[in-house]
Protein backbone atom coordinates (compact mmCIF):
# COMPACT_ATOMS: atom_id res chain seq x y z
CA UNK A 1 0.00 0.00 0.00
CA UNK A 2 1.76 3.12 -1.12
CA UNK A 3 0.65 6.21 1.17
CA UNK A 4 1.66 9.54 -0.04
CA UNK A 5 2.69 12.57 2.00
CA UNK A 6 2.02 15.97 1.02
CA UNK A 7 3.16 19.11 2.95
CA UNK A 8 0.02 21.31 2.86
CA UNK A 9 1.84 25.04 3.78
CA UNK A 10 0.43 27.11 6.28
CA UNK A 11 -1.56 24.04 7.20
CA UNK A 12 -0.06 20.96 8.31
CA UNK A 13 0.06 17.36 6.43
CA UNK A 14 -1.95 14.92 3.73
CA UNK A 15 -1.04 11.49 4.26
CA UNK A 16 -3.57 9.52 1.49
CA UNK A 17 -3.50 6.59 -0.21
CA UNK A 18 -5.53 4.96 -2.70
CA UNK A 19 -8.23 2.45 -2.33
CA UNK A 20 -8.95 -0.81 -4.90
CA UNK A 21 -12.05 1.47 -5.93
CA UNK A 22 -9.47 4.46 -6.80
CA UNK A 23 -11.07 6.59 -4.02
CA UNK A 24 -8.03 8.48 -1.87
CA UNK A 25 -9.14 8.24 2.06
CA UNK A 26 -6.62 10.15 4.46
CA UNK A 27 -5.80 12.28 6.71
CA UNK A 28 -4.84 16.10 7.75
CA UNK A 29 -2.62 16.84 10.54
CA UNK A 30 -3.21 20.53 10.66
CA UNK A 31 -0.35 22.29 12.41
CA UNK A 32 -2.45 23.28 15.58
CA UNK A 33 -2.99 19.11 15.87
CA UNK A 34 -6.65 19.31 14.40
CA UNK A 35 -7.24 16.23 12.59
CA UNK A 36 -9.56 15.62 9.72
CA UNK A 37 -10.71 12.26 7.80
CA UNK A 38 -10.83 13.06 4.34
CA UNK A 39 -11.76 11.28 1.05
CA UNK A 40 -11.09 12.80 -2.37
CA UNK A 41 -11.49 12.31 -5.77
CA UNK A 42 -10.08 9.64 -8.14
CA UNK A 43 -8.28 11.75 -10.03
CA UNK A 44 -7.63 15.36 -7.69
CA UNK A 45 -6.29 14.29 -4.51
CA UNK A 46 -6.69 18.25 -3.42
CA UNK A 47 -10.36 18.31 -4.59
CA UNK A 48 -11.85 16.98 -1.16
CA UNK A 49 -15.65 15.30 -1.02
CA UNK A 50 -16.00 14.70 2.24
CA UNK A 51 -13.81 15.75 5.54
CA UNK A 52 -14.58 15.10 9.05
CA UNK A 53 -13.10 16.71 11.71
CA UNK A 54 -12.08 14.52 14.68
CA UNK A 55 -10.75 14.93 18.28
CA UNK A 56 -8.19 13.78 19.43
CA UNK A 57 -10.04 11.27 21.02
CA UNK A 58 -12.35 10.63 18.41
CA UNK A 59 -9.11 9.89 15.99
CA UNK A 60 -7.70 7.18 18.51
CA UNK A 61 -10.85 5.48 18.93
CA UNK A 62 -10.63 5.42 14.63
CA UNK A 63 -7.55 3.99 14.86
CA UNK A 64 -8.35 1.26 17.68
CA UNK A 65 -11.08 0.67 15.33
CA UNK A 66 -8.94 0.04 12.78
CA UNK A 67 -5.54 -1.15 13.91
CA UNK A 68 -6.85 -3.68 17.00
CA UNK A 69 -8.95 -6.42 13.90
CA UNK A 70 -5.90 -5.53 11.29
CA UNK A 71 -3.35 -6.68 14.59
CA UNK A 72 -6.10 -9.76 15.65
CA UNK A 73 -6.47 -10.85 11.78
CA UNK A 74 -2.69 -10.89 11.65
CA UNK A 75 -2.14 -13.03 14.84
CA UNK A 76 -4.99 -14.81 14.01
CA UNK A 77 -3.46 -16.33 10.22
CA UNK A 78 -0.08 -16.84 12.30
CA UNK A 79 -2.18 -19.06 14.80
CA UNK A 80 -3.86 -20.77 11.94
CA UNK A 81 -1.83 -24.57 11.77
CA UNK A 82 -1.53 -24.21 15.77
CA UNK A 83 -5.13 -25.81 17.19
CA UNK A 84 -6.44 -24.89 20.44
CA UNK A 85 -4.85 -21.05 19.92
CA UNK A 86 -7.14 -18.21 19.60
CA UNK A 87 -6.78 -14.52 19.37
CA UNK A 88 -9.02 -12.18 20.85
CA UNK A 89 -9.81 -8.02 21.40
CA UNK A 90 -10.78 -7.48 25.01
CA UNK A 91 -12.26 -3.77 25.41
CA UNK A 92 -11.50 -1.95 28.24
CA UNK A 93 -15.01 -0.25 28.97
CA UNK A 94 -15.31 2.93 31.65
CA UNK A 95 -17.40 0.56 33.84
CA UNK A 96 -14.67 -2.17 33.83
CA UNK A 97 -13.22 -2.15 37.39
CA UNK A 98 -9.99 -2.29 36.08
CA UNK A 99 -10.26 0.98 34.36
CA UNK A 100 -7.08 3.04 35.95
CA UNK A 101 -5.33 -0.18 37.10
CA UNK A 102 -2.69 -2.15 36.24
CA UNK A 103 -2.67 -4.95 33.82
CA UNK A 104 -0.84 -6.84 36.95
CA UNK A 105 -4.02 -6.28 38.94
CA UNK A 106 -6.27 -8.57 36.55
CA UNK A 107 -3.66 -11.07 37.06
CA UNK A 108 -5.06 -12.43 33.52
CA UNK A 109 -2.18 -14.83 32.95
CA UNK A 110 -2.39 -16.79 36.62
CA UNK A 111 -5.80 -16.77 36.56
CA UNK A 112 -6.95 -18.02 32.59
CA UNK A 113 -3.49 -18.64 30.85
CA UNK A 114 -4.33 -15.63 28.42
CA UNK A 115 -1.52 -13.86 27.53
CA UNK A 116 -2.02 -10.14 26.79
CA UNK A 117 0.16 -9.31 23.46
CA UNK A 118 -0.26 -6.22 22.87
CA UNK A 119 -2.57 -2.96 24.00
CA UNK A 120 -4.16 -0.59 21.60
CA UNK A 121 -4.47 3.46 23.24
CA UNK A 122 -5.51 5.82 21.01
CA UNK A 123 -4.08 4.56 17.56
CA UNK A 124 -0.69 3.73 19.08
CA UNK A 125 0.12 -0.19 19.67
CA UNK A 126 1.88 -1.08 23.05
CA UNK A 127 3.72 -4.43 22.33
CA UNK A 128 4.09 -6.89 25.38
CA UNK A 129 2.64 -5.23 28.18
CA UNK A 130 4.55 -5.41 31.47
CA UNK A 131 2.44 -6.25 34.56
CA UNK A 132 2.21 -2.96 35.42
CA UNK A 133 1.11 -1.18 32.26
CA UNK A 134 -1.87 0.74 33.61
CA UNK A 135 -5.34 -0.15 31.88
CA UNK A 136 -7.72 2.99 30.87
CA UNK A 137 -11.58 3.17 29.31
CA UNK A 138 -10.75 2.53 25.53
CA UNK A 139 -8.00 0.91 25.60
CA UNK A 140 -8.32 -2.62 23.10
CA UNK A 141 -5.99 -5.51 24.83
CA UNK A 142 -5.62 -8.08 22.12
CA UNK A 143 -4.89 -11.81 23.98
CA UNK A 144 -4.08 -14.89 22.92
CA UNK A 145 -5.09 -18.24 24.50
CA UNK A 146 -8.04 -21.08 24.38
CA UNK A 147 -11.20 -20.16 23.74
CA UNK A 148 -12.60 -20.89 27.17
CA UNK A 149 -9.37 -18.71 28.69
CA UNK A 150 -10.16 -15.67 26.12
CA UNK A 151 -14.38 -16.03 27.48
CA UNK A 152 -13.29 -16.36 30.83
CA UNK A 153 -10.71 -13.30 30.55
CA UNK A 154 -13.81 -11.02 29.50
CA UNK A 155 -15.58 -11.78 32.74
CA UNK A 156 -12.68 -10.36 34.27
CA UNK A 157 -12.73 -7.42 32.63
CA UNK A 158 -15.97 -6.69 32.93
CA UNK A 159 -16.74 -8.00 36.34
CA UNK A 160 -13.18 -8.19 38.32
Amino acid sequence: MNVEVTPLPGIGVRKDFATRNGRRVGVVTHRDGHVELIVSKTDDPDACLASLPLSTDEAGALANLLGAPQLVAQLTEEHRDLPGINTKQLPIKSSSPFDGRTLGDTAMRTRTSVSVVAVMRAGQVHPSPNPDFNLTAGDVLVAVGTSEGLEAAVKILKYG
